[in-house]
């Protein structure tokens, strides 16, 4: 802002004026623009002219109470709208109206207070809103702060403990992010008892003390150890109960005969899954092509439970099945899309007995390109159900007696078969990341035996690409009947997103070209090039949320990351719903019998892609909620300990840091690193201190301790480690950590011995 002028200075000149309105962080009125300049008398009816004249020319607009502001710039006080959680935590809104053509600016709020509401996704919150110029003309980006939250106008769950106090019951909320606890009236407890686990509902806000709530559901003590998954169930409203109408569709269910099927029972098809598979859908065969016009082709069988023989719509089957959109995997236990009689058994593709599938032939040539396909109906006898470590296994030279008598005739051509479709693979070039999944051991009681990252075989990767080929087999052979389909895409990165990233790369070397087109290839080589040097995990971070949001949509856009034109999930309808749609639409196209897409399912796959999508991302979010609590169980005897681990994210209220050992993630809050005020450099991934010149910054490795580990909301609070003193360490930046702003050297004393305890949930990451 500039300096209040002496009543005899001259009047401001246009670009003063607007330098002022521009570096405003909120709109301005003519009475304080006077103020500023000390414009009284006639100068007011000049600048009324002056402001006049900026409107016409669009270099300002009017707002509320004849306020001024840049062009689409927010007011002081707007309704938001929840939009995101980024993946270092910050929590993004938009606001609810907007008549500009161009999007909104972004709206990063500030780190909610103790008492007020914790936000999420979809909450609508009347806030004060700050706008913060960015240099160098970047579009300015607004801080805002919640005055309140507003009400949905429906009923709100609240997962908690439920406990007594003297006077009365009391909710404490296992959400990591509450801030505040509910009283029960005893009316209302429902025979709860203290230390259970329930989910209750928000009544009618009284006027004094703290909100009622009415508990609906008794979950069961806390303390019991698969507690863990009911929590994550329940905090997400996953449905758990089949209708009863549902439930006699599938017990009703008839055998498959091999009537209006091709029998597929001379094939050795096998399943290959992972030691804790609970269905299998999916078998595999292959055998080199007999076609002399085909050298070093391949003959690819691929068979699918033929799930949409049993789910036809309408049926009540298929309306449990639409509103779970998948199943939900948790360490002890599974949600599944289906109920047992068809997951577990008709649909599942146990070895030594009969079953429906839809199959999909598929011939590829040498190079691993698809030449041609056929979809059947049929009927299939898988010969072995393979885990993923034993087929590794029995492929590195030790197979066991049930693997050794398939070696020649199934293992061996499976690998033959996959060698040419990762020669397809690479030379697409498809996008690389390493994205390891955290494994829970669990013992029979439940209890936490380990935790560590689950290995990524080549026998993975075999699957894989037997999946893929099918999938996009499915896509291909839909398109060529023109029918509706249900397209897996993946859109390339965002513009901003990709430029935020070049520059971000450039700053450690690595050249990602401006105006040639986008490619994954090119984040590949990065990524090979990245492989072997210390910013290895960093570079595969920075792309990784880079990348768009995979979603299910009746348009194609193509899949970005495989690098196909054309995709479509088909190898999993016991668990998607998205694959028993398009097994419904390959049905149809092809005429190969009953439970085909029915007209009104195919003019409303828009809103079926949309559905599933939700579904999709709230299972993922349940899933790592549940390993959260998991590993904070596991770890909450050795709060003191110390670990290592990187920094994974970085925000403006700390750093998130992942440890090694067990991929837990916890929070070191700003408020205890060193003495100083803490810069967020969003483009740059770090925080770095004013004064001092530290700096904290993504993919650094680092030891911390652990202060705090939470095992109901699941949340960690770590200290970082230095060199010299257990409680303010720092981490070297552009120069020395021990040297000041000013040259002279010097380190700063921290104030707060302790870790803040912060309920910050860090989101998962776009698949």
């Amino acid at each position: 802002m500039p300096a209040r002028r002496a009543a005899d200075a001259p009047f401001p000149t246009r670009e003063e004026i607007m330098d002022y309105i521009q570096s405003s962080p909120v709109p301005v009125g003519k009475r304080e623009i006077a103020r500023a300049f000390n414009i009284t008398g006639d100068g007011r009816i000049v600048l009324k002219e002056l402001l006049k004249e900026l409107e016409g020319e669009g270099s300002i607009e009017k707002g509320e109470g004849r306020r001024v502001a840049v062009p689409a710039a927010l007011p002081e006080v707007a309704v938001l709208i929840v939009s995101e959680v980024t993946p270092d935590g910050e929590v993004l809104a938009r606001p609810t109206s907007w008549a500009h053509e161009a999007p909104p600016p972004r709206i990063y709020m500030a780190a909610e207070k103790r008492g007020h509401p914790a936000l999420a996704v979809g909450d609508r919150v009347l806030a004060r809103l700050s706008r913060q110029p960015q240099p160098g003309g970047e579009e300015d980006i607004y801080e805002g702060r919640t005055m309140r939250k507003l009400d949905s106008g429906t009923a709100t769950r609240i997962v908690g403990i439920y406990d007594r106090a003297r006077d009365g019951g009391r909710l404490k909320p296992v959400d990591r992010r509450a801030k505040a606890e509910f009283a029960v009236a005893d009316a209302n407890a429902e025979g709860a008892q203290p230390g259970e686990l329930v989910v209750a509902e928000l009544l009618p806000a009284s006027r004094l003390g703290l909100k009622q709530v009415r508990v609906v559901e008794r979950l069961g003590s806390i303390e019991e150890p698969r507690a863990v998954s009911l929590i994550a169930i329940a905090q997400h409203a996953i449905p758990t109960q089949f209708a009863k109408a549902a439930i006699e569709e599938a017990e009703a269910a008839p055998e498959p005969t091999v009537e209006g099927r091709t029998d597929l029972r001379d094939f050795p098809l096998v399943t290959i899954d992972g030691e804790d598979a609970r269905d299998f859908d999916d078998a595999v065969f292959a055998e080199p092509d007999a076609d002399p016009n085909n050298p070093g082709g391949w003959h690819l069988l691929v068979a699918i439970a033929d799930v949409s023989f049993y789910v036809r719509p309408g049926l009540a089957l298929d309306r449990n099945a639409f509103d779970r959109g998948n199943s939900v995997y948790f360490p002890d236990r599974v949600v599944p899309m289906l109920p047992e009689a068809l997951s577990n058994e008709l649909c599942s593709l146990k070895p030594e007995v009969n079953r429906a599938c839809l199959a999909v032939h598929m011939w590829i040539d040498a190079q691993g390109r698809l030449k041609r396909h056929r979809f059947v109906r049929g009927l299939m006898r898988s010969v072995a159900r393979l885990t993923y470590t034993q087929v590794q296994k029995a492929r590195d030279g030790e197979p066991d007696e049930l693997i050794g008598p398939l070696m020649e005739r199934v293992i061996t051509p499976l690998y033959g078969a996959f060698a040419v479709l990762q020669k397809a693979r690479d030379a697409r070039g498809t996008l690389e990341l390493d994205l390891p999944e955290r494994l829970v051991k669990l013992d029979e009681a439940g209890t936490i035996q380990s935790i560590g990252v689950r290995p990524r075989l080549d026998s993975h990767r075999l699957v894989e690409e037997f999946m893929i080929a099918a999938n996009v087999a499915a896509a291909e052979a839909l398109e060529a009947k023109h029918s509706p389909c249900i397209y897996r895409v993946h859109a390339e990165p965002a513009r901003d997103k990709l430029e935020a990233l070049r520059q971000f790369l450039g700053s450690l070397g690595y050249t990602l070209a401006k105006g040639q087109v986008m490619k994954p290839i090119l984040f590949t080589r990065i990524l090979n090039k990245a492989a072997e040097t210390p910013e290895a995990d960093l570079v595969n971070t920075v792309i990784l949320r880079s990348q768009s949001q995979a979603l299910y949509q009746p348009e194609n856009i193509g899949h970005f990351g495989l690098a196909l034109p054309r995709y479509a999930h088909f190898t999993s309808p016991i668990r998607r719903y998205a694959d028993l749609v398009v097994h419904r639409a390959l049905v149809k196209a092809y005429g190969l019998g009953p439970g085909g897409l029915d007209e009104e399912e195919a003019g409303r796959l828009a809103q079926v892609g949309e559905h599933i999508s939700v579904t999709e991302r709230r299972a993922a979010t349940a899933e790592r909620d549940a390993l959260d609590r998991y590993v904070a169980a596991y770890l909450s005897d050795r709060v003191g300990g110390t670990f290592t681990g990187r920094i994974g994210g970085v925000t403006r209220f700390g750093l998130f840091v992942t440890l090694d050992e067990t991929g837990a993630d916890g929070l070191v809050p700003i408020s205890t690193l060193p003495d100083d005020f803490y810069d967020h450099d969003e483009a740059n991934h770090q925080l770095v201190g004013r004064r001092w010149g530290r700096i904290y910054r993504l993919g650094t490795i680092v030891k911390v301790r652990l202060v705090e580990a939470d095992r109901i909301s699941g949340s960690m609070v770590f200290a970082l480690l230095g060199e010299d003193t257990d409680d303010a360490p720092w981490l070297a930046g552009g120069q020395s950590a021990r040297k000041g702003a000013d040259g002279k050297g010097g380190r700063a004393r921290l104030t707060r011995k302790t870790a803040t305890k912060a309920r910050v949930k860090r989101p998962p990451l776009k698949d």
